[in-house]
């Protein structure tokens, strides 16, 4: 499954993940929820979310925060 925009704090499954600002590359392997880009606090975000390179991200009946 790809899909941008999902924000931080969002809950998932394990996968790859990019960050939408700096494309940074994160593996999550059994976080419940994203965490904010390592980056961040060394240069501006703005968008502050994940592009899902692989997982399943969230399931449909408990959507993104």
């Amino acid at each position: 499954m790809k899909k941008s925009g999902v924000p931080y704090g969002s809950d998932v499954s394990a996968g790859t993940y990019t960050c939408d600002d700096c494309g940074y590359k994160y593996s999550n392997q059994s976080k419940t929820s994203l965490p904010p880009c390592p980056k961040s606090k060394s240069s501006p975000h703005k968008k502050n979310s994940w592009t899902i390179q692989t997982g399943q991200g969230d399931a449909i009946d408990d959507p993104y925060p």
